[in-house]
């Protein structure tokens, strides 16, 4: 079967080797275009991208799927597109360019956390459980019947990074067995049932702390902006980055935002208990131990987070 595959960053990765390690015929890959990253902004390809020139795969660069990136996806006569984290919208054009249509892979319990961010928005939530589904590509958003589901625990201590990892491998098996079942004729989609709930995309905002809430919440919404865009807080009018945080529901009486060295623990007050800073990262400098920021301030008593 011919697979036209859809995907940017490093979590689709695993997807695309298990489809070739699977024997399919991968045609082409569709991805975004290269991307300035690190400081000195160096144009650099997609991960997706990277690995398809490893394995000598077609390329095909684009920040939307427009008339001309269409006629080239028709060009290579896919069966089948398959799409993990592409970045974009894919058309009615380009839907019905494969005879199977597209089998989206997607981080989430469909019809729960439909949307850019559905791993990062279930850390945030608290949720028990994830997972991920394979189902087929309809205009709606992340709203198609579903061919496949698995589970995954949502640890106390998992970061948003941490569990997509995971999803990104388990996820990988679970595609390559749908298409194969696709290309069996022996796939039956299901139409999706239960509460739906949304999972825009992440912007810095969410990774502003407020420590007038819970210790709990604060904790939830740290891990699920690790990696990216990071927990923080702002400090005498700067940002500061923060690693995930400790529940110290043995320390009370601090002040939501104030600061406290207790032993060779740094600890910040909340809405309810305390919570302990593991790592941070003060304006301008690296992500160092918090215990090590402590002993460079001068004193820690008037300290405030906002």
């Amino acid at each position: 079967m011919r697979v036209l595959f859809a995907g940017t960053p490093a979590v689709a990765v695993p997807s695309l080797n298990a489809l070739v390690e699977a024997g399919f015929d991968v045609v082409a890959v569709l991805t975004r275009p290269d991307a300035p990253i690190g400081r000195k902004r160096v144009l650099t390809p997609s991960p997706v991208a990277a690995r398809a020139a490893e394995l000598g795969i077609e390329v095909i660069h684009a920040a939307r799927i427009n008339a001309e990136t269409t006629a080239r996806i028709s060009a290579v006569s896919p069966d089948v597109a398959a799409i993990v984290a592409y970045g974009g919208l894919v058309p009615a054009a380009a839907l019905g360019i494969p005879p199977h249509g597209w089998i989206n892979l997607h981080f989430s319990l469909l019809p729960a956390w439909r949307g850019a961010a559905p791993v990062q928005r279930a850390v945030m939530a608290g949720d028990d459980v994830t997972g991920a589904v394979t189902f087929q590509l309809e205009e709606g958003l992340d709203t198609g019947p579903v061919f496949g589901t698995l589970t995954e625990t949502v640890g106390p201590e998992d970061t948003a990074g941490e569990l997509l990892e995971r999803l990104s491998h388990s996820g990988a098996v679970l595609l390559a067995q749908t298409l194969s079942a696709i290309d069996a004729g022996k796939a039956a989609a299901v139409p999706q049932s239960g509460e739906v709930s949304l999972a825009p995309k992440l912007t810095l905002d969410d990774g502003r702390l407020d420590w007038e809430h819970p210790a709990l919440a604060l904790g939830r919404q740290a891990r699920g902006v690790t990696p990216e865009p990071g927990a923080w807080t702002v400090m005498d009018g700067q940002r500061i980055k923060l690693a995930p945080v400790r529940l110290r529901p043995d320390v009370s009486g601090l002040a939501p935002g104030s600061v406290s060295l207790q032993g060779k623990s740094v600890l910040v007050g909340t809405g309810s208990h305390a919570v302990e800073l593991t790592r941070i990262q003060p304006a301008g400098k690296k992500m160092m131990a918090a215990a090590d920021w402590a002993r460079g301030m001068a004193s820690l008593e008037s300290v405030v987070f906002e």
